[in-house]
């Protein structure tokens, strides 16, 4: 697979004058360098370099790419073309059906890619962008994915008042088909996230999505920089690459996430718990992964369906976003084992693997994310939940106003800030 890194960047909120932004060192060495390395341990040789702004400097360092272990071909915007129009450049150099991979060459990163390629190889779409929740959604062009993985909708910032999205952004990583230069108009500024996609989905186009919670983050402000440059040198880049395992903090959602409601289904009355935005935000500035695992019978009762459960998860990731918070992942159980609801859904009334205190969703959350379950542990307010939890390996923690005590429940606290506290400063 051939590789086209964007690298065009000025770099104008970091004030650069010398160097590209795709320069800028991280480690001692350039970002470019970084992304080169990483694609070479995953046997991609062959990169195509498209560049722009002090074009020199950055062929002046990799040259034709052989002391890198690598072949690149340098290829010049003449006039700023946009993250879409740019990608003309290399449209005679890349076959109708090759699927070739792009980078954004401002993007420190370190990612599975092998996995990407794997799940991209199993889909017959014209193109797979790595997604990712973020701590800035509400300024952030965001995307929509159904649960076959196909990306569905596309919302650009500004996001209007009062609108409730899914907490999806895409992470500059991206596996297009040949295809993809049909779309592309020759002579035109385009970018991908606003020309491009749009047009793709509107033709009808099976665009995927890679749900990702690996490190990717761009650098291009001086407090961002910082923060790559620290979690680099603290290792953080390097550990949160899939092939290690991580740790979760599994929440149930009701009455831990949101308050009580009994059978709630409607969205009005799904309201954030008191200090939980906060308290996810910790886990998200950890190594944590935060992961709903949440039984929801009332679909398979016929009292709400999957698309109005997905409106109610897209109002919790925008009250969460405006609070800088997100989850890693979202899964719930729709069934039901027993019959006799008016309206029900017959095939969903069945005994499952997934219903809590039973432990599919456990299972499949450490599959998608390679969690060890071990060191990972489960919060909620019913004992079903610690069973769960019990079942699956955890540690479990028990959320009880009155602090009373349960016997699946390794620790009990009155609230989600308190047991996060604690959670995050175990065995430090």
């Amino acid at each position: 697979m051939k590789l086209i890194i964007l690298a065009g960047g000025k770099g104008i909120r970091l004030n650069l004058s010398t160097i590209p932004k795709p320069m800028v060192k991280i480690g001692g060495k350039p970002i470019l360098e970084h992304q080169i390395d990483l694609v070479r341990r995953y046997g991609i040789t062959e990169i195509f370099l498209l560049t722009g702004y002090l074009a020199n400097v950055i062929y002046d360092y990799f040259g034709d790419g052989e002391k890198f272990g690598v072949k690149i071909t340098h290829l010049i915007e003449p006039y700023p073309m946009g993250t879409g129009g740019c990608l003309r450049l290399v449209k005679n150099l890349i076959g109708q059906e090759e699927r070739f991979m792009v980078f954004s060459g401002d993007v420190i990163l370190n990612v599975d890619l092998g996995k990407i390629i794997e799940e991209d190889q199993k889909k017959k779409s014209i193109a797979t962008l790595v997604v990712h929740p973020n701590n800035h959604p509400y300024d952030s062009d965001l995307v929509e994915m159904d649960s076959d993985q196909r990306i569905i909708a596309f919302h650009p910032k500004p996001h209007p008042e009062g609108f409730y999205y899914s907490n999806l952004a895409i992470a500059s990583i991206y596996i297009l088909s040949g295809q993809i230069f049909k779309y592309i108009p020759s002579g035109q500024f385009s970018t991908f996230e606003k020309n491009i996609l749009p047009m793709l989905l509107s033709k009808g186009e099976f665009v995927a999505g890679y749900r990702s919670s690996e490190y990717i983050r761009d650098m291009g402000t001086p407090d961002r920089l910082r923060r790559v440059k620290k979690d680099y040198v603290s290792g953080k880049v390097a550990r949160l690459n899939k092939k290690n395992k991580r740790r979760a903090i599994f929440l149930d959602r009701d009455g831990v996430i949101n308050k009580y409601v009994d059978n709630l289904s409607k969205i009005d009355d799904f309201k954030l718990t008191d200090g939980c935005s906060e308290a996810i935000n910790k886990i998200n500035k950890s190594e944590y992964l935060s992961i709903v695992i949440t039984n929801q019978p009332m679909i398979a009762k016929g009292f709400l369906s999957e698309k109005e459960l997905r409106e109610i998860h897209k109002k919790m990731d925008t009250l969460l976003g405006k609070n800088q918070s997100y989850l890693d992942g979202v899964y719930y159980c729709p069934h039901h084992p027993q019959g006799g609801f008016k309206g029900e859904i017959k095939e969903l009334k069945i005994e499952c693997d997934c219903r809590k205190p039973k432990i599919g969703m456990f299972l499949q959350a450490a599959r998608d994310f390679n969690i060890d379950l071990k060191e990972s542990w489960k919060i909620g307010d019913d004992e079903r939940d610690l069973i769960a939890g019990k079942n699956a390996g955890c540690r479990t923690v028990y959320l009880n106003p009155k602090m009373e005590k349960n016997q699946y429940a390794d620790f009990v606290f009155k609230d989600l800030p308190s047991a996060i506290k604690f959670v995050l400063n175990y065995n430090k």
